[in-house]
């Protein structure tokens, strides 16, 4: 596949993608769907858990900021440990340790404990989730199949957080909230044994792999300062001393790991790697998309169980023309709409279908319906993500070295976590201001409160639609033209045509 996300035709011969290819997308998509919904399938467990544990409201961010921490901070260093040690290993090690963590989260007796098991999943789930899409990119390279299968991988990933609210809906109403937890083990345990018997050694570096212990430190440090300044905004405000000090030191720390990468030999992050114009937009459509569709997911659900009465496995079903959505668009715009038109296109028109799905959200009502006010907007916001997640996964790995596929899948990932995180905690502030506003402008009745969530609501949807629009002008500028990406393999490919035309 070229630079410029069209297919070439295939040879006889230069095709080196496994035979068991399809057996290995179906372990990898499994492993992929476990780390997504594992996002969401929590949150709608947590009144469950909050009563059954009894700690407080306050407290109960922690078990949503305990997995992001972790997992966002120690993405980039998940994936290079793939890249020198082989990707199997890691992959396997991923799934045993998110197994064994889920499983501790599910018994946890306490607070404390059930904190740790989420701190501890978000660790292996870094160690996880890179392995995954580089050994994707790997198993299906020189495949005239990549594309169908990026396209099934994106629209696991992209449809992940909706059916995570729907599994845990059933698990919560069926059986018990701690089930959201176990659940993980029915997914990793087999799929660790089919990795064992699937996957060859991964590609580990040889002779002697080195890590950059200063890269790993600063890179780690950074981004969980800078996950954990925005959660603290959440809660105590932008003003407070502690989000300020971790802010600032987030901007030091990274500052200074970039500096760091110029100079070893042996960078954590090769600075190539997100120089390129393509992957570096394709990074960025990441994070803008998982800093919007997040508030989809969380006003949403709040929306459709407080305004309009739904049980949780009801929110969970109403979520599916998303899901369904995704499904059909993602491999559509991987096997015809992305070879024809390339990435600038394809994520430029998900923006716009994003945008027009918040514009949508906006009109909720307090007295409104699923039909008339939910629904119109979901299937756009799909589609949107669809296209987003399926150009922006193929871009984000093409054309970087095997060596260094483990650290590209990593900053996927990375920019997906950090945007989703900053997001969250921006939208959340948005709908706090707008609901104390109106409560303070508005005379006291008994539907105060819900006419004021739903105004808190419209303008989370409000601010998602500028952030998509922010990724809308971002793809333009950052991703070149398919015209320019053809130019530019014609000019890479030339050198190497001429000498084999000169070769005895």
């Amino acid at each position: 596949m070229n630079s410029s996300g069209t297919q070439p035709a295939a040879s006889p011969g230069t095709s080196h993608a496994p035979a068991n290819r399809w057996a290995v997308l179906a372990l990898l998509g499994v492993a992929q769907l476990m780390v997504v919904l594992d996002v969401t399938i929590v949150n709608i467990a947590l009144p469950s858990a909050q009563r059954a544990l009894q700690f407080s409201t306050a407290d109960r961010q922690w078990i949503i900021t305990g997995y992001a921490l972790t997992f966002g901070s120690l993405l980039l260093l998940g994936g290079k440990l793939g890249d020198l040690f082989g990707r199997k290993w890691t992959f396997v090690a991923g799934l045993l340790g998110f197994a064994g963590a889920s499983a501790l989260g599910g018994l946890a007796p306490s607070f404390g404990v059930l904190v740790a098991a989420r701190a501890l999943q978000g660790s292996f789930g870094a160690l996880l989730a890179p392995s995954a899409l580089s050994l994707l990119t790997i198993t299906f390279d020189n495949s005239p199949d990549r594309p169908k299968a990026f396209g099934i991988f994106s629209a696991i990933a992209a449809s992940g957080t909706s059916i995570g609210l729907l599994l845990g809906g059933l698990l919560t109403d069926s059986l018990s909230w701690r089930w959201c937890l176990y659940v993980n083990m029915v997914f990793a345990i087999p799929a660790a044994i089919a990795a064992l018997r699937l996957l060859d050694g991964g590609g580990a570096q040889r002779p002697h792999p080195r890590i950059d212990f200063a890269g790993v430190g600063l890179a780690s440090a950074g981004l969980f300062c800078l996950v954990y300044g925005f959660s603290n905004a959440e809660t105590h405000g932008w003003s407070a001393g502690l989000t300020i000090a971790a802010l600032t030191a987030s901007a030091v720390l990274l500052a200074s790991f970039v500096a760091v990468e110029h100079r070893v030999e042996h960078p954590l992050l090769p600075l190539h790697v997100v120089a390129d114009r393509s992957r570096g937009g394709a990074y960025a459509s990441m994070a803008v998309v998982g800093g919007a569709l997040f508030s989809v997911f969380l006003f949403m659900t709040f929306y459709m169980q407080q305004i309009l009465g739904f049980s949780p496995l009801k929110t969970g079903l109403g979520f599916l023309p998303l899901t369904g959505a995704v499904i059909v668009t993602a491999p559509l715009v991987q096997t015809k709409i992305l070879p024809r038109f390339g990435p600038r296109a394809v994520i430029v028109t998900g923006m716009i279908l994003g945008l027009i799905a918040m514009i949508i959200f906006t009109r909720l009502t307090p007295g409104g319906s699923y039909a008339s006010q939910v629904l119109p907007g979901l299937i756009p916001a799909g589609a949107g993500a669809a296209c987003i997640f399926s150009a922006s996964f193929a871009t984000a790995t093409l054309g970087v070295k095997r060596i260094d596929a483990g650290i590209a899948s990593a900053i996927v990932n990375t920019a997906q976590q950090i945007g989703g995180s900053v997001g969250t905690t921006l939208l959340s502030t948005i709908f706090a201001g707008a609901v104390s506003a109106y409560l303070a402008t508005h005379v006291r009745t008994p539907s105060l409160p819900n006419s004021a969530a739903v105004h808190g609501y419209t303008a989370g949807f409000t601010a998602g639609g500028v952030i998509f629009a922010v990724g809308l002008v971002l793809a333009l500028v950052l991703l070149p033209s398919r015209r320019s990406l053809q130019t530019r393999a014609a000019a890479a490919s030339a050198p190497s045509a001429a000498a084999d035309a000169v070769a005895p």
